[in-house]
């Protein structure tokens, strides 16, 4: 026997009311508090090679650093206004700041890390080398 009230069944109306209503308020909210890009890692051993789709971002907008075994990706994308003789129903544009961080080891070369920009597209290669040696030495105990 299920549950009816008033000829209808509480959990499909509930059902329902989160499908048509609340799924797409929390959809825009997790795209609006987390904006990313997608971002492809590989590696042989020569190089880690990173390459980010950052699409609508200026050259001069995309900011790469190293920090101690971290690399940071860095944007900034904004909003030009535009205005146009047109009815809209809907424009969905975004902007602000996008960032990414990796902690690639230390194993890395990171004098001669190479980045390009093209097309939306920012490739990065980060030069391995052979990891550094921990020195170890005998304490005398007086």
């Amino acid at each position: 026997m299920t549950l009816k009230l008033y000829g209808r069944d509480p959990l499909k109306m509930f059902e329902d009311v989160f499908n048509e209503r609340l799924t797409p308020f929390f959809s825009s909210m997790g795209s609006m508090m987390a904006p990313t890009f997608k971002v492809d890692i590989s590696e042989d051993e020569k190089a880690i090679y990173i390459s980010a789709d950052i699409p609508g971002v200026k050259k001069e907008d995309v900011k790469v650093s190293m920090e101690d075994e971290v690399l940071s990706i860095c944007a900034e994308r904004t909003q030009e206004e535009e205005e146009k003789k047109q009815n809209y129903h809907r424009v969905e544009r975004s902007w602000g700041s996008l960032s990414r961080s990796f902690t690639i080891g230390n194993n890395v070369d990171s004098e001669n890390i190479k980045a390009s920009y093209d097309n939306g597209v920012l490739k990065i290669v980060v030069p391995k080398k052979e990891p550094e040696e921990k020195k170890s030495k005998a304490i005398a105990v007086n």
